[in-house]
């Protein structure tokens, strides 16, 4: 059963800027051929973009709802290794920023293109972390016309969860969402026993809201939930120097253990039985 779509306005009318230095050259060797041109039916109905930013890559979907589901027009992935180096060095690096910029330049391009007015474009990890995360976010704003908001640990854990609700089996009653990502990972147990079997991939929707939403009809309870920042990323440039396998795995898995988060420099975690701990 395909659950509903949010009406959240996460959406936003926004028109993006046409900066001064968008006429710079973009090679676009590397961009995705659009899946539907703007002359086809599909183009004809106000379109979404979503936009993820992380740590190691740069990826953008635009679609148009087509009832519960969502019909992809044109999309847009690349390797920008936006936090390479940040672990070392606690900030963006200019051949990182560079790459980032070049990548979005292009998702500007299909969003202008596509006449999307309706987006989401979200950082995460890498620009919560560095030190010269807003300088950068303006740069982007000065170059690309593009406005990147960069998302909490919560927040994107949530957006993790509501991804999987159309992979949610009717017969799940404890769920575990395991989101691994470039520069962390996040972890929510979910518990859909309260929940008639029909509903569950619904009532994980619902949780668009917030992890403590109520709202109308049944509401997936979360009971609790972790963010790590640790990645695949991140874990490579904090043992490149390790050679031997064995070791370098050793080594990781005594990183952050998730059993027991230490400061919130190293875990984001909230319980859903308790108050949530200092983040």
């Amino acid at each position: 059963m395909t659950p509903e779509r949010p009406f959240r306005a996460d959406a936003t009318d926004a028109q993006v800027e046409t900066p001064g230095t968008s006429s710079a050259a973009v090679s676009h060797a590397d961009e995705p051929s659009a899946l539907a041109g703007p002359g086809s039916d599909l183009a004809t109905a106000p379109l979404y973009a979503a936009l993820d930013l992380g740590t190691n890559s740069c990826r953008m979907l635009i679609a148009q709802p087509k009832g519960s589901q969502f019909s992809i027009i044109d999309s847009f992935s690349k390797t920008v290794q936006l936090g390479a180096g940040l672990e070392a060095s606690g900030k963006l690096s200019r051949s990182s920023m560079a790459r980032t910029i070049q990548a979005l330049r292009i998702c500007e391009k299909k969003i202008e293109r596509h006449g999307v007015r309706r987006m989401r474009l979200v950082a995460t990890e890498a620009c919560r972390r560095a030190r010269n995360a807003r300088e950068f976010i303006q740069q982007v704003r000065r170059e690309t016309g593009l406005a990147l908001e960069v998302i909490g640990p919560e927040e994107e854990a949530r957006l993790a969860v509501i991804s999987c609700a159309p992979l949610v089996n009717v017969s799940t009653e404890q769920l575990l969402v395991v989101d691994i990502g470039g520069g962390s990972t996040e972890l929510v147990w979910i518990d859909l026993s309260a929940v008639p079997p029909a509903e569950r991939p619904r009532a994980i929707m619902r949780l668009h809201m917030g992890f403590d939403a109520q709202g109308e009809g049944a509401v997936a309870r979360v009971v609790d939930w972790i963010s790590v920042p640790l990645g695949v990323a991140t874990l490579k440039d904090q043992f490149v120097d390790v050679d031997d396998d064995a070791a370098r795995f050793a080594l990781m898995s005594r990183t952050c253990p998730v059993s027991a988060p230490t400061t919130p420099r190293t875990c984001a975690k909230g319980s859903r039985s308790s108050a949530p701990a200092a983040r």
